[in-house]
């Protein structure tokens, strides 16, 4: 496996983040200073790295971001499926769970990279040479094996919810345009509103892909930081709007069950899985960050944050419409411009989301596509795949999952709820065996 060498030592191997993933020449030419602005990899120089690393509240805003997309709006349905009290208990036990395996995962990470005196540990990697210290003669001949597998996970989680969120664009665009004719100024009632038909949603996808192209060119997370801070503005101010309708007449709570039928409490999960989407970007974040000494504390605060808002969002969610609420809660909204409004900032949320989500497959494919080719071709490969990429998202659900958006979660889902719960327990014996005795990073 190429490694780039870190120039200071087992601690400098801590503090730098270079990407291990480009082997010595490709890494050479790839890392140019012409380049270093688009491609976003630090260089060789430990002094330069300090200067482009992102900060603690950068790597809070894409963390926030990166859990923040479209299973929110589906949270108070999930809350139905599961009970008013099993509900949030479950999202609490969930959300403790998820941070308690990215925990893992980064403190596994940080050890091999100590031991091995590597500078950077992606995903594959962790698992890797995790499986190859396990106690587990059968788990350690198959360690790339795991490598595999979870780099396959991550690639069709990410592209999963990319695609989800060219789907929720197409809808959400659609439907504001097709009810701009009876969309009124009065909030105070909610009338049936009889839509004006218009283009295909297949067109609207479209419509978005040239901005989706231009936004993936952008492989600088210091960049996509400013897109992640509006991304997080627009869907905070959506859901102070969703909240202050939904909590203006609550009705009686005692009419809803705290415990729903078990036999609808996998739709909870899958639901509530899918809301969880940060798992991918946990080790490129903290590798790309300046002092990654203070990662584990920007991800507990980011997750406590992202766990909170879940719980109130679907159970306020669940109290104020019961029985009656929907797929996604901006369809029980009045028909009036303010709350037409909440489809718009999230349009404008989700179109800045995806480019951060298209980051973790990215850089997985590109670099391994890369080195395979001479330095003349490295950068129309890059964008070849990039663009490539970008179509593949926008047409595999075009042609026969594009009317039923609801279901188009179950792909991304199946596979992200995978990553945490079988990582973290496999990782964590072989990474504590074989370092035993080592004091603590």
């Amino acid at each position: 496996m190429p490694v780039t060498k870190s120039a200071g030592g087992p601690q400098g191997a801590v503090d730098l983040k270079l990407d291990l993933r480009y082997p010595p020449k490709s890494a050479k030419r790839l890392h140019s200073k012409d380049s270093s602005f688009w491609d976003g990899h630090p260089s060789e120089s430990p002094g330069l790295e300090k200067t482009t690393g992102i900060t603690a509240f950068q790597t809070l805003v894409h963390l926030v971001k990166g859990n923040m997309g479209t299973g929110i709006l589906g949270l108070p349905l999930a809350v139905k499926n599961a009970g008013i009290l099993m509900g949030p208990l479950s999202l609490l036990a969930m959300g403790f769970i998820a941070c308690h395996c990215m925990h893992i995962l980064v403190k596994c990470a940080r050890r091999f990279c100590h031991r091995l005196n590597k500078p950077f540990m992606d995903y594959g990697d962790t698992v890797l040479h995790g499986l190859e210290a396990s106690p587990s003669a059968w788990l350690r001949s198959h360690a790339h094996w795991g490598r595999h597998i979870v780099s396959f996970f991550l690639i069709v989680t990410q592209l999963g919810f990319c695609c989800v969120y060219i789907v929720f664009l197409a809808d959400n665009l659609k439907q504001v345009v097709e009810a701009v004719n009876g969309t009124t100024n009065n909030c105070h009632y909610n009338e049936t509103v009889i839509l004006t038909p218009t283009m295909d949603s297949r067109l609207y996808m479209l419509a978005f892909l040239p901005f989706l192209v231009l936004l993936v060119l952008i492989r600088n997370l210091r960049v996509l930081t400013v897109f992640s801070m509006l991304a997080n503005i627009s869907m905070l101010v959506s859901l102070i709007i969703i909240t202050q309708y939904i909590a203006q007449e609550i009705p009686d709570p005692s009419r809803l069950p705290l415990v729903a039928s078990w036999k609808t409490y996998p739709l909870f999960f899958g639901t509530a899985i899918f809301s969880f989407e940060s798992i991918g970007v946990v080790l490129p974040l903290e590798n790309k960050m300046k002092d990654a000494r203070r990662f584990p504390a920007i991800l507990s605060l980011g997750m406590s944050i992202i766990t909170a808002l879940y719980i109130g969002i679907g159970a306020l969610g669940y109290l104020r419409f019961g029985n009656d609420i929907k797929a996604s809660i901006t369809l029980n909204l009045p028909n009036c411009w303010l709350y037409q409004s909440v489809k718009l900032l999230y349009i404008v949320g989700i179109l800045c989301t995806y480019a951060l989500q298209f980051y973790v497959p990215a850089e997985i494919i590109i670099p391994f596509a890369t080195s395979q080719v001479s330095k003349r071709w490295a950068l129309p490969l890059d964008l070849s795949i990039r663009l490539a990429m970008v179509c593949l998202t926008c047409a595999v659900h075009t042609p026969f999952l594009y009317r039923n958006s609801e279901q188009v979660a179950l792909g991304p889902g199946k596979s992200h709820s995978s990553l945490p719960p079988w990582v973290g327990p496999h990782l964590h014996p072989g990474t504590a065996s074989l370092l035993a005795g080592q004091p603590p990073l």
